[in-house]
């Protein structure tokens, strides 16, 4: 993304702790969304924030997976599995614990992915959100320069 990094071979990533994959795809699906939601144009920051904000949620992720998860290869669906069967140290606050187990799954193989260099294969996965979660313009304001 931003510097030079080390791509792992598949192999060294699987030996990888799931919830530490997920860490990383927490991270990868949050600058994807912001990403998406800057380029859009639309809205004032404060109104970006609360809708990237309920994508990335537990809440949000979990209701994208249900379209996701048919595109999955078995690797990444062992992957998900993985995750979303991994202890994890803390619970979520605003999200049932399935929903929270599932999105640490697509954290996890969204992790997979960008340590072993597939970048194609995550936007390619992502890109099945385009339409309901970037589909903000009713919701928002368009940005208007000068305007505070």
């Amino acid at each position: 993304m931003l510097t030079e990094r080390e791509i792992l071979t598949k192999t060294e990533a699987m030996q990888l702790n799931p919830v530490a994959l997920a860490f990383v795809g927490d991270t990868v699906y949050s600058l994807y969304v912001r990403e998406r939601l800057a380029l859009s144009g639309c809205g004032k920051v404060a109104q970006l924030q609360r809708v990237a904000a309920q994508v990335v949620s537990a809440k949000g992720q979990s209701v994208f997976l249900d379209k996701l998860i048919p595109l999955f290869t078995e690797e990444e669906s062992d992957i998900f599995r993985r995750g979303k069967n991994a202890k994890k140290a803390t619970k979520s606050k605003s999200a049932t614990s399935l929903e929270y187990n599932r999105s640490t799954g697509l954290e996890a193989v969204l992790g997979f992915l960008y340590l072993t260099g597939q970048e194609e294969r995550i936007k390619e996965l992502l890109s099945v959100s385009e339409v309901e979660s970037f589909a903000i313009q009713a919701e928002t304001t368009p940005f208007k320069p000068g305007r505070f």
